[in-house]
């Protein structure tokens, strides 16, 4: 059985996660997407996982806040082992989590005030009007939106509405992140913007994150450590210069 490879450093077994996802496997009938995968996420890290188009990254991290029930495994979150939680306990852990989708996920019907109350809305913590308001204009100023607090996502170019939707996933002021290819479909000056946003807003708020992509720009950009999933696992994680000095294979196809 072939060994899964995994460079390391002296200090990483001396810090707490704030994630630990072990043994996990999910599969889709017959499709095993992810097979024994197997990551610890420590506080204020970016952890990207870089994997090819269809490899299970949006599986990962859809099992990571709930949204998808994972076959067998654990996935420990603040220490509680999150696919174990009811409706109540799950909701709490997620005001923790903020989760930045592929897609953006704004409502067009909503204006950007709107689209950044909503979650202030519907979590389990009751915030005064005067509360909102400060925090959607905090959440805006953030990524230099704050003018486009009355427009409407048809009014925003793809750069805006992408700094949009991570000002609401910045809203509540996560411990943790969950970015979904933050950076696809943008055009290499705004995919930068983006980037440098994951590490400003990492630093101000001391956040952990876990993000997934295939962009090696961003890889490099934003990680503090790399892991690879490949054939459903944990193939090898450590720094990005491990990676780009590799000769195996499986990791050099990345950065032809």
């Amino acid at each position: 059985m072939k060994t899964e490879k995994h460079f390391i450093t002296a200090d990483e077994k001396t810090e707490t996660p704030v994630i630990i996802i072990d043994h996990l496997y999910k599969k889709f009938g017959k499709n095993v997407v992810l097979k024994d995968f197997s990551l610890t996420v420590k506080k204020e890290e970016n952890v990207v996982v870089l994997g090819k188009s269809g490899s299970g990254k949006s599986v990962l991290i859809k099992c990571i806040i709930g949204l998808l029930k994972p076959d067998s495994g654990r996935i420990e979150v603040f220490g509680k082992n999150t696919p174990e939680l009811d409706h109540d306990e799950l909701d709490k852990i997620r005001a923790k989590i903020g989760f930045l989708f592929q897609g953006n996920a704004l409502y067009d019907s909503m204006t950007v005030r709107e689209n950044l109350e909503f979650p202030l809305r519907r979590h389990w913590i009751d915030f005064s009007q005067k509360e909102v308001d400060a925090l959607v204009i905090e959440a805006l100023e953030n990524v230099n939106l704050a003018h486009t607090v009355d427009m409407m996502p048809e009014e925003l170019s793809g750069g805006m509405l992408k700094r949009v939707a991570l000002a609401r996933t910045m809203i509540l002021k996560p411990d943790v992140i969950l970015y979904d290819e933050p950076t696809t479909g943008l055009d290499p000056v705004t995919a930068r913007e983006i980037d440098s946003l994951i590490l400003k807003l990492q630093k101000k708020y001391h956040t952990s994150s876990i993000i997934i992509t295939h962009d090696m720009n961003c890889v490099k950009n934003t990680a503090d450590r790399v892991a690879l999933l490949l054939d459903g696992k944990c193939y090898a994680q450590g720094k990005y210069e491990e990676f780009e000095q590799s000769a195996d294979k499986n990791i050099k196809q990345f950065f032809e």
